[in-house]
Order: structure tokens, then sequence, then C-alpha cells
């Protein structure tokens, strides 16, 4: 790049000095003619020099923008495969919350049917533990038989007991 600089530098002198020596006239002579023949050999020498140097950068970069590609498509196979972990993991976790909620939910059904059943029992047998409390510490009983005895005797008794079914 320098020398490309330099060359570039040393053509602009050159045709600078061109133009103020054209004022006046020049006798163009071999010797003359000879320099111009080297100096277009030596810009054809560096031209080629150039290209090559060009041809090398370029080849340069083309095999660095092959490893980035590789690079890239390597980092991006390993963000892939880290996303299907983390993508299994998430279907573990939802699977397990699953299992969690239908052994709550049995759970939950369980005791309540459990709740139910027993609430039921219980009642059902403190009613009668109820009622034979009550005929227990109650004279009704007796009452009644002694009106069933009466209505036996008594027609208006039996009458009343019939329509009441107590008898």
């Amino acid at each position: 790049m320098k020398s490309l600089a330099a060359g570039v530098i040393f053509f602009a002198i050159l045709l600078f000095t061109g133009n103020v020596f054209a004022s006046k006239p020049v006798d163009f002579t071999q010797e003359d003619r000879d320099r111009i023949i080297r100096i277009e050999t030596t810009l054809q020498v560096f031209m080629q020099q150039t290209d090559k140097r060009f041809e090398q950068v370029d080849k340069r970069l083309e095999s660095m923008q092959n490893q980035t590609d590789k690079r890239f498509e390597s980092m991006q196979n390993q963000m892939d495969k880290r996303f299907e972990q983390v993508d299994k993991r998430f279907d573990q976790l939802i699977s397990f919350l699953w299992m969690i909620v239908s052994i709550f939910t049995t759970l939950v059904v369980a005791i309540l049917g459990f709740a139910i059943w027993d609430r039921r029992t219980i009642i059902a047998r403190a009613k009668e533990e109820a009622l034979e409390a009550v005929r227990a510490e109650s004279k009704l009983d007796d009452i009644l038989k002694a009106m069933r005895k009466i209505s036996e005797v008594d027609p208006k008794w039996k009458t009343v007991l019939s329509q009441l079914n107590l008898l």
C-alpha cells in the first residue's frame, strides 16, 4: 500500500513537472524516449506486484470469511442444541406439574368423598340414637299404651286414635 501511494505521488510529480516545463520548447531526444520506456516498464512491474498483493489480500479475506462462517455455523448448532435441551426440560416440567395436579385432584376428591360418606353415616346414626334417647326418657310410649287400652273400652277414644293413626 505504501509503495502504491509512493508510485502515485511520483507519477503526480512527474506530470506536474512536465506541465511546468512545457512552456518552453523541449527537444525530444532518444534519451528521453528510453527514460519514458523505463518508467513505463517500472510502472508495469509495480502494477503487477500490486495486483499480486491484492490477490493475496483477497485470498486472506476469503479464508477469514470462511473461518468466520464456520464459527457462526458452529455457534448456531450449539445454540440449536441448547434450545432443544431447554424445550425438553420444559416438557418434563409440564409433565411433572400435570402429575402433581392429578395427584392433588385425586386426594381432594377422595377426602371430599370420605367426608360426605362419614357425614351421612354419622347423621343417620345420630338420628337413631336421638330417637332412642327421646323414647327412653319420655313417657310418651307409656301414654300411648295407656290410651290404646282405654280405646279398647271406650269407642270415642278408639275413633280419635284411629283418625290420628296411633293405633
